[in-house]
């Protein structure tokens, strides 16, 4: 009240044309005062969330960026008390997160793994995979000193809400730092359809390419998404069961030889045999649809590692991204698949497998046996032995997943 006086006695005594100039510079500076008074006070989720989205609308506009968009980041260090809670640090803003990210160089402390994470809200089933995944992530995970796990998840509004509360409880007990975002889901789709509009009729399932069907092959052009001082990633199903360290799984990109831009184990049913038959028939000697190791079965997409630098810096990769080229290969092999980049990254596997880094089927152990009891039973376990430890298991075609 004191400091209010003062400004009504300066006030009165400075003469009108200066009054005027010198209210604007007062209120100004109280603005300032105001905002760091009140805007130190904690906002809660909902209204910083609104916040985002409303400065998203504005931005997004003129955004020529490659940068996905950031919901929100939730941060959790190990040993801290909070354990993802209410009281976790929950950082808003998607330009801070890209400054952060540019100013930071790409170092050996951040693991980055992403999950599709839509219409998760309408799903049970959804609900119950995700919790077997998370719960053994984080039962087996360790990470060194100063490491983080950055978990991304693209998501529509519903999921998300869902999925913040869920991750709260499954993250409980992790032992090592990670961090939480998500991605929305209509912003991903509206820079993707551009890249993969002409390979989406090849690789699609219905008739045509569908707007929506865009980010089922997120993985072909996450290099053009991804903010450029992102050079690593794996991407990861739902439906996945951790028996060994997620950290483990990084290390894989070590092997990678020079031009390999992908690491993704072979598909375990030949459903690849199946799609390539007119191609096989015109051709009866070919290894492709053959099963592994001489022959060619293709790839299953539920674990892939994608280093998005190589991938950049890969003509022949990026070449092969081109509707011209897509559709040649199409045409060459006969092929009209409806399993999104997974049916792209085999095609080109097919004809330039350099490209590839071909992870151990423990990695990526595949549990569906659809194709066993559909035509190709006399040669499924061909496709579907896995020798050596196995460290993921995948329950695609909603397979059960042992308890072990």
């Amino acid at each position: 009240m004191a400091f209010l006086r003062l400004v009504v006695r300066i006030m009165g005594r400075i003469s009108t044309f200066r009054s005027y100039q010198f209210v604007v510079l007062l209120a100004a500076a109280l603005a300032v005062v105001a905002f760091y008074y009140f805007g130190s006070e904690k906002q809660n989720f909902s209204s910083t969330t609104k916040r985002i989205k409303q400065t998203q609308v504005s931005h997004n506009t003129n955004r020529n960026d490659a940068d996905l968009t950031v919901d929100t980041r939730l941060s959790h260090p190990a040993g801290s008390e909070e354990q993802g809670g209410e009281e976790s640090d929950l950082e808003m803003d998607s330009q801070d997160f890209k400054s952060r990210k540019r100013d930071r160089q790409v170092d050996d402390q951040h693991f980055h793994a992403l999950m599709m994470f839509t219409k998760v809200d309408k799903s049970r089933s959804l609900q119950d995979k995700f919790r077997v995944a998370m719960l053994s992530m984080v039962k087996h995970g360790r990470f060194h000193e100063g490491e983080v796990l950055v978990l991304h998840f693209v998501s529509d509004q519903a999921s998300q809400e869902l999925g913040e509360g869920m991750l709260k409880e499954f993250l409980q007990d992790a032992t090592f730092k990670y961090e939480v975002l998500f991605h929305d889901v209509v912003a991903l789709t509206q820079k993707l359809f551009p890249i993969v509009e002409a390979m989406q009729k090849h690789f699609s399932a219905g008739s045509g390419a569908y707007y929506s069907d865009s980010i089922f092959f997120l993985s072909v052009a996450m290099h053009h998404i991804m903010p450029q001082s992102l050079t690593r990633i794996v991407q990861l199903d739902l439906d996945l069961k951790y028996r060994t360290n997620i950290r483990d799984l990084f290390q894989e990109f070590q092997g990678f030889s020079p031009g390999a831009v992908i690491g993704i184990a072979r598909e375990m049913q030949p459903v690849y045999r199946h799609t390539f038959w007119q191609y096989r028939k015109e051709n009866p000697k070919t290894r492709v649809g053959e099963p592994a190791p001489e022959g060619l079965p293709g790839f299953n997409s539920g674990v892939m590692l994608l280093d998005l630098g190589a991938m950049r810096a890969s003509a022949l990769y990026n070449q092969l991204l081109e509707p011209s080229n897509v559709a040649k290969l199409a045409d060459q092999y006969r092929f009209r698949g409806h399993l999104g980049d997974q049916d792209f990254f085999t095609m080109i596997g097919m004809e330039h497998p350099e490209l590839f880094y071909s992870l151990a089927c423990g990695w990526n152990r595949q549990l569906c046996t659809w194709w066993r009891d559909h035509g190709y039973g006399d040669v499924f376990q061909l496709y579907y032995r896995c020798e050596g430890p196995i460290y993921i298991y995948h329950g695609n075609c909603n397979s059960p997943i042992p308890d072990d």
